[in-house]
């Protein structure tokens, strides 16, 4: 079933609405991540994310600190009042992934594609069309991107 391409720009915020953020350009895929990383992170099954160009991402109010162990090559940004998980960025690529349901109508963004199912609790269900044991390799995402394009109206 296709979904909507939200209008641009779309605006967001963490939980206190301290630290608020913009897109101005949609993304360009949307997710779930099973790791036990991303469920402790969130405190939940899963974390929600959604794929945007670092230059069509900003924040407008607040300033963001470092949080939650990653590795050499994630960074995790969340509020500073309400410690909110924000969005991570990963060395060497030029996206940012967001919290997708911090937006203000996040009801648009259903994960199209699961990552590290293989780490997912076992009484969560299949939340997307394209469901992966790990992360997909990268030579997967041209492809994968193209048809999270097409799924949108």
């Amino acid at each position: 079933m296709p979904l909507p391409t939200p209008d641009t720009p779309l605006s967001g915020a963490c939980r206190c609405g301290a630290l608020r953020m913009e897109i101005t350009a949609p993304p360009f895929m949307t997710a779930a991540c099973h790791c036990t990383g991303c469920q402790r992170m969130a405190s939940s099954a899963f974390s929600l994310t959604m794929m945007v160009a670092a230059d069509a991402f900003r924040v407008t109010e607040g300033t963001p600190v470092t949080a939650g162990a990653g590795s050499p090559d994630l960074t995790h940004y969340a509020c500073p009042e309400c410690h909110s998980w924000v969005y991570t960025q990963m060395t060497g690529f030029d996206f940012v992934n967001l919290r997708s349901a911090l937006f203000d109508d996040p009801t648009w963004t259903r994960p199209f594609i699961e990552t590290q199912r293989a780490e997912a609790l076992p009484w969560v269900p299949e939340l997307a069309p394209h469901g992966f044991d790990r992360f997909p390799e990268m030579e997967s995402f041209p492809e994968l991107m193209a048809a999270f394009a097409a799924e949108r109206l």
